[in-house]
């Protein structure tokens, strides 16, 4: 990633916390999950409203640092109408670009690539990921692999 690159995956996270998409609460969620870290105390609910196997509507709310907040609102912006396979399939690309196991040109992460830097600083892997945890817990997938952050679901 070149300098203007940075720059500009900067601009856009910057942009996602100080007018983050899809924040608040939902009416009618049909499903949730919170997720919280309690080293740096990033907190995060995910509300979905699922239909046909498809992410009808989805929102967030909580406080978090820049990178929470970012990651989890370019997280609502691309698994919103997606179906359940394919929303599965984007947390894994992304977790696997910031955990190093795969690199960002390849992913097709979109957007979410912005955030392919915060693979330098193990400490915020788990800020940017705090928010997938979140929906992944939520429609049933939260592997809650050792070290990760705490994620608490329920389903109505």
């Amino acid at each position: 990633m070149n300098a203007a690159e940075d720059q500009l995956y900067q601009e856009i996270v910057l942009e996602h916390k100080r007018a983050p998409r899809h924040f608040g609460a939902l009416a009618a969620p049909t499903h949730q999950a919170r997720g919280r870290n309690p080293q740096c105390g990033d907190d995060v609910e995910v509300q979905l409203r699922l239909e046909d196997g498809r992410v009808a509507d989805v929102a967030f709310h909580g406080q978090g640092c820049a990178i929470c907040i970012a990651s989890s609102s370019m997280m609502t912006e691309a698994v919103l109408g997606r179906d359940l396979a394919t929303a599965r399939e984007l947390q894994q690309r992304f977790r696997a670009v910031l955990t190093g196991q795969a690199e960002p040109e390849g992913a097709e992460l979109g957007k979410l690539v912005s955030l392919a830097s915060v693979r330098r600083y193990p400490s915020r892997i788990k800020c940017a990921l705090l928010g997938w945890h979140a929906l992944m817990h939520a429609i049933g997938e939260a592997g809650a692999a050792q070290g990760e952050p705490v994620a608490e679901g329920a389903t109505s």
